[in-house]
């Protein structure tokens, strides 16, 4: 089949045989010829992807031609060809959509063949990103993007739902490695908004005087080493989703300007007093409880209520039950085709073994662990023996040698701490004991060193 189809509107007979000759060259162009315009639009039906123009015709000039092919079909390339170079005539011509103008010299077979190899290197393009599109949208439909079939992973999926055919903010809480940011994705690319981009910022990665040019963009000159203006990224994300991850750790004079920015649906660059509109959904995400964290005067409240939307909490992997086993066998199977090793299966004692662990990566470190057993098996099945933590012990192993209650309380409490992120608040809470009697234990520990 030819990969290019090629009409040629031309009247003067010599001319026509010369393109006509010049472009059947390549093997790949299928070029069919006609002296009028009305005889092309007569066979436009049959989807041509380029069309040369001659610019004065009998029955229309070159410009109506291009203004009706243009109406019938916005993808085909349109080569205009004159024996004038006129530059306004030209310039018309391409505001109006013309690919090329060309003028009838010595030079012009080339200089059409140059044409046409940058149109079908285009077309190769635009197909490769439809083509990368698609596989995007796979990766991260909701079943291969968030793996489970927890009740409580499902509640996830039932929420996530809502939001696929509105462009409703949406507020994701869960610890470190639950992810946050593939569920972000799926719900892009499965959304309204998946023909635009899917832009993500990291907040607490970026320093805090260099957040507002990252999120609003910048001129040349705003600044030292501002050498040329750059779009921020709520510009970038325009028709899209903006995800902001880890939004709690944004400082209170950045949370100011950025409520602002999402009350007005604008933003101003840096060195600029033009606004830009914008027009893309909102994600958030966070580890933190944003509640406490605005009764501590850590976060405004009207941000709060601003990002809040549809709140949807992804629950720590130890709650997912039947899940683990799931992921593990998934990073198992994708270990061996991204590294093209035969696949390896789980052995009962490896699950049993992952079933206890207590998970404080969440998902991101289960997939380093999977991979890592995966290297060290040898064989095709990955047993408990290739199955590695972390961390020096957990809550399975903290029992098996007996200990005092005191020396119990010690290690449950370190535990806890590597857990919950040196957070003492959180780890008073979760082992319901008061907060000063967190920072005791951890004041003997200290002294004992």
């Amino acid at each position: 089949m030819k990969s290019l189809k090629i009409f040629v509107v031309e009247d003067d007979d010599w001319f026509n045989k010369l393109i006509v000759h010049t472009l059947s060259l390549n093997p790949d162009h299928e070029v069919i010829s006609f002296k009028t315009g009305k005889d092309c639009l007569r066979r436009l039906n049959e989807s041509p992807d380029v069309i040369t123009i001659d610019y004065r015709l009998p029955d229309m000039t070159g410009d109506e031609l291009l203004e009706k092919v243009s109406e019938s079909d916005r993808r085909i390339q349109a080569i205009v060809i004159s024996e004038q170079n006129e530059i306004q005539t030209a310039v018309d011509l391409l505001k109006k959509g013309a690919y090329d103008y060309l003028v009838k010299s010595e030079d012009i077979r080339d200089r059409l063949l140059n044409t046409i190899k940058h149109i079908s290197e285009n077309r190769a393009l635009q197909k490769e990103v439809v083509i990368l599109k698609k596989e995007v949208r796979e990766k991260y439909a909701f079943s291969n993007a968030v793996i489970g079939q927890s009740s409580k992973i499902k509640e996830v999926f039932d929420l996530a739902s809502k939001a696929l055919n509105n462009n409703i903010t949406i507020s994701i809480v869960g610890e470190t490695g639950t992810g946050k940011e593939n569920l972000a994705k799926a719900i892009h690319y499965n959304s309204i908004q998946k023909e635009g981009s899917f832009v993500a910022v990291n907040v607490a990665a970026i320093p805090d005087g260099l957040i507002e040019s990252e999120l609003f963009g910048h001129e040349k000159g705003a600044f030292t080493g501002a050498q040329t203006r750059r779009i921020g990224k709520f510009e970038e994300a325009d028709g899209g989703t903006l995800f902001l991850d880890e939004i709690g750790e944004m400082s209170m004079n950045m949370q100011v300007k950025l409520l602002r920015a999402l009350q007005e649906r604008e933003v101003v660059r840096i060195g600029s007093n033009k606004p830009v509109s914008f027009n893309c959904r909102i994600i958030v995400a966070t580890h933190k409880d944003l509640k406490e964290e605005v009764k501590e005067g850590n976060f405004r409240e009207d941000l709060f209520y601003r990002l809040l939307g549809l709140s949807i909490s992804l629950p720590p992997l130890r709650e997912r039950g039947p899940d683990i086993i799931l992921l593990a066998e998934h990073f198992a199977r994708l270990f061996a085709k991204d590294n093209g090793m035969p696949p390896k299966r789980l052995s009962d004692s490896a699950k049993s073994k992952l079933n206890k662990y207590h998970w404080p990566g969440n998902i991101r470190e289960l997939k380093s662990v999977i991979d890592l057993a995966f290297v060290l098996s040898g064989e095709e099945e990955i047993t408990s023996d290739h199955i590695s933590y972390s961390e020096s012990e957990n809550m399975d192993d903290l029992m098996v040698t007996e200990l005092t209650l005191r020396e119990y309380t010690r290690k449950i409490v370190q535990l806890f701490m590597k857990k919950y992120n040196n957070n003492t608040k959180t780890v008073a809470e979760k082992l319901d004991i008061g907060q000063t009697t967190v920072y005791r234990v951890l004041k003997e520990l200290e002294e004992e060193q």
